[in-house]
């Protein structure tokens, strides 16, 4: 079986501001068409090599290259063959829906005699047919998500970046985003995803690891879970980045990092850490609610 072509080649891509290294010679190649996830805390560096990559912010060192263009020298012809979508979603909430596909329409370029297609194909997939004169910030999250999407997708880009795109949506939502990802994937579309949820990354063909900058892992989710302790602690608390700096130092703890509003805590004794871990957050003042994943 012939291997498929890399769509996505970084090569010891590296992105430093003032004394701060936000990516740390990441290397990785994606295939075409597939799924490929970026797992890791909030600051790992997961945002900054996807800008790197779609063009909109240069490295400070290494090499890649994206639909075969170089990141360095030809950002524009990258914007022209990628898709993007962060969190935000990028929509005008004072525009309709209609408004928002036809702006989007023209900022890609999309030639007049497909528009109307597209346009009708965004309102299916989304689920907004009968919504299509609203405002946008009317919709709920679910439905902005699916536009957003919809819109990101107009001009059909053979590669498409997606950054946490269902923070803050409901698994429902989240699960219905997924199956409309992978609908874009029988079409050959590759899809590079970044996310905090351990569970979403299950829906990815590879993942990468990133922790602090660096990339620790890459390989299958069912490998990457293979070699994670056999306990995983989940922390809601009323100050994530707290409950975080609180428990560095504790013997029974393996690695803590926050995932968008959860603390995600590895542990070698269970029943030991949830003890130190329990008394060291009321000791700093700290609510918490908490659940084994």
């Amino acid at each position: 079986m012939t291997a498929r072509a890399p769509a996505v080649v970084a090569d010891a891509l590296t992105r430093v501001f003032g004394d701060f290294v936000a990516v740390d010679h990441v290397s990785f190649a994606v295939a075409k068409g597939e799924v490929f996830g970026f797992l890791g805390p909030n600051g790992a560096g997961k945002t900054t090599t996807i800008k790197m990559l779609s063009g909109l912010l240069q490295p400070t060192s290494g090499r890649a290259s994206v639909a075969g263009f170089d990141v360095g020298t030809q950002t524009e012809a990258i914007k022209r063959n990628i898709g993007y979508m962060s969190q935000l979603f990028s929509l005008y909430s004072d525009l309709t829906v209609l408004e928002n596909i036809a702006f989007f329409s023209g900022l890609y370029g999309l030639p007049r005699a497909s528009r109307i297609e597209r346009r009708d194909w965004v309102l299916e997939v989304a689920g907004l047919e009968n919504q299509a004169k609203r405002l946008t910030g009317e919709l709920s999250l679910g439905f902005k998500q699916r536009l957003a999407l919809g819109c990101a997708v107009l001009h059909q880009p053979p590669i498409l970046f997606l950054d946490e795109p269902t923070s803050g949506v409901d698994p429902l939502a989240r699960r219905r985003f997924w199956e409309l990802i992978h609908t874009l994937t029988l079409s050959g579309t590759t899809v590079f995803v970044s996310t905090h949820y351990m569970e979403e990354a299950e829906y990815c063909d590879r993942l990468a690891l990133m922790n602090r900058g660096k990339l620790i892992a890459l390989d299958t989710p069912a490998k990457i879970r293979g070699r994670m302790p056999d306990t995983l602690l989940e922390l809601q608390t009323d100050d994530g980045p707290r409950a975080v700096e609180a428990l560095q130092g504790l013997p029974t703890i393996l690695e803590t990092a926050l995932y968008g509003r959860a603390v995600h805590i590895a542990v070698r004794d269970e029943s030991a850490a949830r003890v130190e871990i329990e008394s060291r957050l009321i000791e700093r003042g700290l609510v918490l609610r908490k659940r084994s994943r």
